[in-house]
């Protein structure tokens, strides 16, 4: 039934879950992707959409080091948006509605596609754990399935309670059960856990609300794409979502139901996502506003489903129908399903290394919620990390660790590993010190080339990548090189308020006034020809526009995370006894003991511990 030992088994087949398998498979693992429903391989268990702020980032760094989720986003994305476009280029962030479920078929179909993928239907409710090595599962049924490495992506199913009102029963997602025993297994080698909570709103059908009471929100009239491979292309059509507004009327609809609410009678113990509240935590903290915004989302091309964005909630459904039935468009609503809540059991990530596997077992790696995240793309990055490490770690590779200025990911692995999270973390621009290097537009330069080099990424994405620097890095070369005369210049300089030019300077010059766009640049002399002569297309032009206009906030950035990074290269021994450094905040020692920094830089970031504990530190390291 099973090959007698596996390389990896991921346990868990959502989003973290299936980039994980799919990452150890493609690195030529041997892997057993086991979960408990194969027909729910990554399902949107919550909004029908792919990126947004600093996610969208997050799933094009995933596709540059050759992972799934942008190519799958891309294929069943039924409107793109570029969010933040007013704004530079570092907070750009793109943006998919999908089909949920050609989502889940484009990437079960994907997964089955790879070689070296096994797949079994199990509950897993225990593990093999011999000496502090991980050496396989055990099944519900009472199997043993043996591999060197198991990667746990168990989502919100471990001793999942959904609350609907007074109502509450087991379960990791609506009609599907919850997952017990790997809980109890891993407290008892040691581990702490703690308890979530995270909430989802009601479906209703698209048939009974009048949208011409609503505010159209189109897609973009450009589209553009996540994955950076030319065989993924652009949308041709796209569906529209729509924007509506609650109303005093209806929070005191929902108002009258907060007795009832799990939330507040303390039936819901944990805390849930502070930056994604419920519709009656909304009402409640921000009592001063009288309306909140929603967003209608399609589920699909066809279907007549519709996701009530912004109206997530655990109160009893009369409520949440009562209340829903007042908002403007929704007078006639017909559920499909109510809105609940779901607590689940999740593990500090501070008892895990920066490659994700734990520090209590060794071959024992966790991805996605069980680590404290909230997000479809904070799930799936950690899966293709947990994936690739696993991949090395078999292979007896270096491991495969991203720094700060060096990805999204890696900002998001290491706030979890040194600072931990009591609530559901979700990533943000705002996590990030280096936003301009870590930008949508440049993840293929930052990591594709590192993928590659351990077997994920493709010839064919590197070479794409290779072409694209080449033609970019050719273009502003042109810019600098290339003067531009003031007859030519002043009337497009004149047109755009900005001074005018006394005598010729280089292109690069002009462009990088604020005012100047690539099209006002194309009129002048050889410009265009120079263009169309390296078969340049919009990627490579919106790249050489950023380099040029951004150039010294760019280099500025360059230099801050180089000095930092010297801090990185200072590694601190394994098992490193803090309890003898005496001159060092006993805060500081408490939790450097805990989270076992790898580096001085890492220590620097770990909550209560001050600049002159890592002065003293750099001391009895020899620094």
């Amino acid at each position: 039934m099973f090959d007698s030992r596996y390389d990896v088994i991921v346990v868990g087949g959502g989003h973290a879950g299936s980039e994980a398998a799919a990452a150890a498979a493609n690195m030529g693992s041997k892997t057993l992707l086991i979960t408990m429903n194969l027909q729910n391989i990554a399902q949107m268990s919550c909004n029908p959409a792919m990126g947004g702020i600093a996610k969208g980032q997050i799933v094009r760094e995933i596709d540059a080091l050759g992972g799934y989720s942008g190519l799958v986003s891309d294929s069943s994305a039924i409107q793109f948006k570029m969010l933040n476009k007013s704004k530079g280029p570092a907070m750009w962030s793109p943006r998919v509605q999908s089909d949920r479920m050609m989502f889940a078929e484009h990437w079960r179909l994907r997964l089955e596609a790879t070689p070296n993928l096994d797949f079994y239907q199990e509950m897993v409710n225990g593990l093999v754990v011999k000496n502090g090595k991980v050496e396989g599962v055990r099944t519900g049924m009472g199997l043993e399935i043996r591999a060197k490495t198991v990667i746990l992506t168990n989502g919100t199913f471990l001793n999942g309670l959904i609350h609907i009102g007074e109502k509450q029963f087991g379960g990791g997602r609506a009609g599907e059960r919850a997952a017990t025993g790997i809980t109890e297994d891993l407290v008892q080698i040691g581990f702490e856990s703690g308890r979530m909570k995270t909430g989802t709103p009601p479906r209703v059908d698209g048939r009974s609300l009048d949208f011409s009471k609503m505010i159209e929100q189109p897609g973009d009239d450009d589209p553009g794409k996540f994955s950076f491979l030319e065989d993924s292309r652009p949308l041709e059509n796209q569906r529209s979502c729509y924007m509506t507004y609650t109303s005093p009327e209806v929070h005191d609809l929902l108002r009258d139901g907060f007795d009832r609410s799990p939330m507040f009678n303390g039936r819901i113990k944990s805390i849930g996502p502070r930056y994604c509240p419920s519709i009656e935590d909304k009402i409640n903290r921000f009592a001063d506003k009288d309306r909140h915004q929603l967003f209608i989302e399609p589920e699909g091309w066809k279907t007549v489903e519709m996701y009530v964005n912004g109206f997530s909630t655990s109160l009893p459904e009369d409520v949440q129908f009562r209340a829903l039935k007042s908002v403007v468009g929704f007078e006639n609503v017909k559920f499909f399903r109510p809105g609940y809540a779901i607590e689940y059991d999740y593990f500090p990530p501070t008892q895990l290394k920066h490659t994700l596997e734990t520090k209590l077992v060794d071959g024992l790696y966790f991805a996605g919620q069980i680590n404290g995240t909230t997000g479809y793309e904070e799930a799936a990055s950690q899966g293709i990390i947990a994936g690739i490490n696993a991949a090395l770690k078999i292979q007896e590779q270096e491991e495969f660790i991203l720094r700060r200025d060096e990805a999204y990911i890696g900002v998001l692995i290491d706030d979890l590993i040194t600072k931990g999270t009591e609530e559901p973390y979700r990533m943000f621009t705002s996590r990030a010190e280096y936003r301009t290097l870590l930008r949508q537009d440049n993840a293929d330069f930052r990591l594709t080339e590192k993928s590659y080099r351990i077997g994920l990424a493709s010839e064919k994405r590197m070479r794409r990548m290779e072409e694209k620097r080449e033609k970019a890095k050719s273009l502003v070369a042109f810019f600098k090189e290339t003067s531009v005369v003031p007859e030519e210049a002043n009337p497009i300089l004149e047109k755009r308020n900005s001074s005018l030019m006394k005598q010729s300077d280089k292109i690069f010059k002009v462009f990088s006034r604020p005012n100047i766009t690539m099209e006002d640049v194309r009129s002048f002399s050889g410009v265009s020809d120079f263009i169309v002569a390296g078969n340049m297309d919009q990627e490579i032009l919106e790249q050489a526009e950023i380099q040029v206009k951004y150039s010294g906030y760019i280099e500025k950035e360059k230099n801050n995370a180089d000095k930092l990074n010297r801090l990185e290269e200072v590694r601190i021994p394994e098992k490193f006894d803090y309890s003898g450094i005496k001159s060092m905040s006993f805060e500081a020692r408490e939790k450097l003991k805990q989270v076992q920094p790898r580096t001085v830089s890492q220590a620097s970031r770990v909550s209560g511990v001050s600049p002159n504990d890592i002065s003293v530190l750099l001391v009895y390291l020899g620094r």
